[in-house]
């Protein structure tokens, strides 16, 4: 096991590497000089133009910029924003907008775990059945529909009145109450879980399908044991390693889609500090919150090889 936990990590080296370097590059592509861009454009003034060349260090060579970028960003030094100074950095502004855009996103994650197994479950015991059609097409719904739409139905649909008890905009940490957050949280892990809930269902739904036809359930059908025990303990530990596949999957797109959903409910999480960024091309946050995103799911994506080492033997020699 140890074994495929350092082969994965050296893969990822280069990746990792290689991504580092489309996130500095972020800075460069932006058309003509980046300090008179990022100083105003036409309306910028040439002290604050070497104002920010100076901070960025933009008359350095590319590749020296790039070295002393990644050695910062090593350290987790990210550098601080073009508009707010050295009063807060770019990283304590990500330790302090993470945790609620990571725990909306794992309200979803749940949201979409509690309606999508049940009915994946559901639907691959009964291929073909009623309760299967309307399964499916309630998930194909949920696949078409972006998550912003679903945010809005929501809001018309839970959140009328001058007060309403799920508000609209806002968060609680939760530090502050479970109660307060979960009424903040409900609209938007509602909105981000039902997508991931279609997606975990049909996933879940097709390998259960395959798994119930093998001849190993069917000996245990055989055998006269209940539903719950052939279902719970055989077929489902198989029929799971694709589903943790989807739950992974999901947890890294629930990560990144809080984006627009935190802008559209007045969430102070990553994604609305990322947005006002590109917004204003604030360069160093833009770096900082892009790459802190491509870590997560690097992250997130070597515990899911190990998950899979821990459910299959076989990859664990590969």
């Amino acid at each position: 096991m140890l074994g495929l936990i350092a082969r994965r990590v050296l893969t990822l080296i280069p990746i990792l590497l290689i991504v580092s370097f489309g996130v500095f590059m972020l800075s460069a592509l932006l058309p003509g000089n980046p300090a008179v861009t990022l100083a105003g454009g036409e309306a910028a003034t040439r002290e604050r133009v070497e104002e920010i060349t100076q901070q960025l260090r933009l008359d350095d060579p590319l590749v020296e910029r790039y070295g002393r970028w990644l050695g910062d960003a090593v350290r987790l030094d990210f550098g601080s924003s073009l508009f707010v100074g050295d009063r807060i950095t770019v990283w304590q502004e990500i330790k302090t907008r993470l945790p609620v855009t990571a725990s909306l996103a794992f309200a979803a994650l749940t949201v979409g775990l509690l309606i999508g197994v049940p009915i994946g479950i559901v639907s691959g015991m009964k291929p073909g059945r009623t309760i299967d059609r309307i399964g499916v097409s309630g998930t194909s719904i949920g696949l078409a529909i972006p998550n912003f739409f679903v945010a809005m139905l929501l809001i018309v649909v839970l959140a009328r009145g001058r007060d309403p008890f799920f508000p609209t905009s806002g968060f609680n940490r939760l530090s502050e109450g479970i109660g307060p957050w979960l009424k903040t949280v409900t609209l938007p892990a509602l909105s981000l879980g039902l997508v991931s809930a279609s997606s975990v269902a049909r996933q879940l739904r097709a390998a259960l399908i395959d798994v119930m036809g093998s001849n190993y359930v069917r000996t245990a059908w055989a055998t006269g044991q209940s539903p719950l025990r052939v279902v719970g303990k055989y077929a489902l530990k198989n029929a799971g390693i694709p589903a943790v596949t989807v739950v992974a999957l999901q947890l890294t797109f629930l990560l990144g889609g809080t984006v627009i959903i935190e802008q559209l409910f007045g969430i102070p999480g990553l994604g609305s500090y990322l947005i006002r960024a590109l917004t204003n091309q604030d360069v160093p946050v833009i770096q900082g919150v892009v790459l802190f995103f491509v870590i997560s799911n690097v992250t997130i994506n070597l515990l899911l090889d190990i998950t899979y080492g821990f459910l299959n033997p076989k990859v664990r020699v590969t």
